[in-house]
């Protein structure tokens, strides 16, 4: 509070009743006039800027003001408790209930692939910025790109009949998440168990129904869509939603005499010589059999 001129040039009240406010009182001389900072000058002559448009009407260079200034302790509890309040909401909101530890196991595997499948995260508050798997020991290329939308990756080149070690990686706001560890051996080639067939076009109904019976004599599965799963792609001839898929994915496209060579042999055979669609010495795709219409 400022007021004109007073009859005490310095003078300070105690606590109020309840404690709450301190005044402190000063006289002050004004020196200099701007439209944005007046120059005040102190009895024991130390200058201080203050804002003109604090001041009251009326005041010019020689006028004599008194400052007030008040010490609020009742307001300055009010915001400690709001603080403290505060810190415990986020204690509470993140601080008791941190990400949870994600569960790893393995699908599904092949003499050359494996398949990991996680539960879904539970990450509580916290963000994701990033889920990586490796194989022993060893990160395998980039992270997952979408985490929330998948919760599985397939590794593909993998030796046959060997043992490897696998776990996932998640990092957080909250900090690093480690899963369990998971150990897998591949296949030898006399097991079909982790073979998952899928069905192209078929000259008839009674071939693809004879294919399927091979399958389950192998000990392995089949499905009506390529999937993650998806091992090998059986068909005649070219075309269809589950041959373009096929194609999109890598997935070899052989014909039903793959299978029976494997039932036959009792063991996997390579697809190579049963590419429905051979690839020349240019690396070209040989068009040699006709698309379904």
């Amino acid at each position: 509070m400022m007021t004109a001129a007073s009859e005490n040039a310095l003078h300070t009240s105690g606590s109020n009743a309840s404690g709450a406010k301190q005044n402190t009182s000063i006289r002050f001389t004004v020196g200099k006039v701007d439209a944005g900072m007046t120059i005040l000058l102190t009895e024991d002559h130390h200058l201080i800027e203050f804002p003109s448009l604090l001041l009251p009407k009326g005041v010019s260079a020689g006028s004599v003001v008194n400052i007030s200034v008040n010490r609020n302790l009742e307001e300055e509890q009010n915001r400690r408790d709001e603080f403290w309040a505060l810190q415990d909401e986020i204690l509470d909101q993140f601080g008791k209930n941190p990400p949870k530890t994600p569960v790893l196991r393995v699908k599904s595997l092949t003499q050359t692939t494996c398949i990991l499948e996680w539960d879904p995260l539970v990450l509580n508050q916290a963000s994701l910025r990033s889920l990586d798997v490796y194989k022993n020991g060893v990160k395998q290329g980039h992270s997952v790109a979408s985490p929330f939308h998948t919760n599985q990756y397939k590794l593909s080149g993998l030796e046959i009949n060997q043992e490897f070690g696998f776990y996932i990686e998640i990092k957080t706001s909250a900090g690093t998440l480690r899963s369990n560890d998971v150990r897998a051996r591949t296949h030898t080639l006399e097991n079909l168990s982790g073979t998952n067939i899928c069905f192209g076009v078929f000259e008839s109904d009674a071939a693809l129904e004879d294919c399927k019976r091979l399958v389950g004599e192998i000990g392995g599965t089949w499905t009506e869509e390529v999937g993650i799963e998806t091992t090998h792609l059986l068909c005649h001839v070219q075309g269809g939603y589950n041959y373009e898929a096929a194609l999109q994915q890598s997935i070899p496209i052989v014909k039903p005499e793959w299978l029976k060579a494997c039932v036959e042999h009792k063991k996997l055979q390579a697809a190579l010589p049963y590419y429905l669609v051979q690839p020349n010495s240019s690396g070209i795709s040989s068009q040699a059999d006709t698309p379904a219409q």
